[in-house]
């Protein structure tokens, strides 16, 4: 994140469920620390009830998430490590797509951040659009915080009602299939395509 110091910026840690989207914790440094990123996961392991075992932290290969502080802290609250691969730009295409959204978004500042508050203050705001009102396409359309509490199936359920009661009354504006608001029960960071398991069938074969 820029500041009015040229070379000079201030570093958003965010972590982000990956089936729900939630963003369940940030915090904005001045620096990069592997201390800062450890006690950033250690707040949210408290908040999030979460107990040892249940957790497994995908991230870049950077040195926040590398250094030996963060690394004793996962191993104490039973998390496992998840490294992207060398030279994969998109091997964590959750993330890469949440950071799109945040910086082409309208509200993104032109200017750079005047100070460390500033910038704490923007994040705040921009987490909650994010959370509670930003509509999500991954999941057929229901906010972060909805499908994190687990309402998107009865949101989603009343929402193909509607939408067949309307196909019902008006069948000629209609195509033969309404949109799909089936609930997505599965994530998975890289899926497998058919090239993909194209090739692991050739390993395997040889």
């Amino acid at each position: 994140m820029p500041t009015q110091v040229r070379g000079s910026y201030f570093y958003l840690y965010l972590f982000v469920d990956l089936f729900s989207r939630k963003i369940v914790g940030w915090q904005v440094y001045d620096c990069e620390s592997a201390e800062l990123a450890s006690g950033l996961l250690q707040d949210i392991f408290a908040r999030q009830g979460c107990v040892p075992g249940q957790l497994i932290v995908h991230s870049d290969n950077g040195a926040p998430m590398k250094g030996e502080t963060m690394l004793a802290t996962m191993q104490r609250l039973g998390v496992a490590p998840s490294r992207s691969r060398p030279s994969v730009s998109n091997d964590n295409p959750y993330s890469e797509s949440l950071f799109r959204t945040l910086k082409y978004r309208p509200a993104m500042p032109v200017k750079p951040f005047e100070c460390l508050l500033q910038a704490r203050r923007w994040v705040t705001d921009l987490v909650h659009w994010y959370n509670d009102e930003h509509r999500h396409s991954a999941i057929r359309f229901v906010t972060p915080n909805q499908r994190h509490a687990q309402q998107d199936k009865h949101l989603l359920d009343a929402r193909a009602a509607v939408y067949e009661l309307a196909r019902q009354t008006h069948p000629q504006r209609w195509p033969k299939q309404c949109r799909n608001w089936r609930r997505v029960d599965q994530v998975h960071l890289n899926p497998d395509t058919p090239q993909n398991k194209e090739v692991e069938t050739l390993k395997k074969a040889a």
